[in-house]
């Protein structure tokens, strides 16, 4: 099953906790931080659009790429409902079509964990690189090996409210570096649950790899945060932010 396809009627229930507004002020500090003012901004695995969207408002031209088209239509219905006009591909990123030059490329909330194949990895970098106009920022975060194989791990998560329950189970493979995330989600119609069942695979990245891809893929000016903090990361920070100039 393509991932999100039946979550994401429930992801952004899931999601309510999230400071997106924090997420984009964040985006905004790295922008004066780098002394850039993008224009353009291209947004790989976009989601249901709470970034894409909020970025819009804020007067920025952008594009939004998501593998699920679910999610784009909540995207779409979102960017209607604000007034905002944001133009969505349906896209794998690993097959991203796409030529126009443009000031930034973003990538968050972990997209890049869901490219399983180091090599798929450095195809999508270069592709970026030949993306970007020059000087421009590409943006993104992970969620760090720790966070995978300590936090997430084997370990089982669930919790309940009034019209939705989930059962998360994770199995992480330490030969591959590649974590399995069993979502089980019940969601209240009327008197009854219907149930939806998905498996994510997220590989867990080492930061030096990261690094490494990085540079192969032509970035060389390349910063790496714990996430929403300009403070050097560590080994058990969850989420690992990286700001790459051209």
């Amino acid at each position: 099953m393509e991932a999100y396809t039946g979550f994401a009627e429930v992801y952004d229930f899931l999601m309510k906790d999230v400071d997106y507004i924090g997420w984009v002020d964040y985006i905004e500090e790295i922008f004066g931080m780098e002394g850039v003012k993008p224009q353009s901004i291209l947004e790989l695995a976009c989601g249901t659009g709470n970034i894409t969207n909020k970025l819009a408002k804020r007067g920025y031209d952008v594009v939004g790429v998501d593998i699920s088209s679910d999610m784009l239509t909540f995207a779409k219905n979102k960017a209607h409902d604000t007034g905002v006009f944001v133009k969505y591909l349906n896209q794998d990123m690993r097959e991203l079509d796409y030529n126009k030059k443009v000031d930034t490329v973003l990538c968050l909330c972990d997209g890049f964990n869901y490219i399983l194949e180091k090599d798929d990895l450095l195809s999508i970098f270069k592709k970026i690189y030949s993306l970007l106009k020059e000087k421009g920022l590409f943006v993104f975060d992970i969620s760090s090996y720790y966070k995978l194989s300590e936090i997430l791990g084997n370990n089982v998560y669930a919790e309940s409210f009034e019209d939705i329950s989930y059962i998360w189970e994770n199995y992480f493979d330490e030969e591959t570096s590649i974590c399995q995330l069993d979502l089980t989600i019940f969601k209240r119609k009327d008197k009854l649950f219907e149930r939806y069942k998905e498996i994510h695979y997220q590989r867990a990245y080492k930061i030096e790899e990261i690094f490494h891809i990085l540079k192969n893929a032509g970035f060389n000016n390349i910063c790496g945060y714990k996430a929403f903090t300009f403070e050097e990361f560590e080994f058990d920070h969850e989420r690992v932010n990286f700001v790459c100039k051209k």
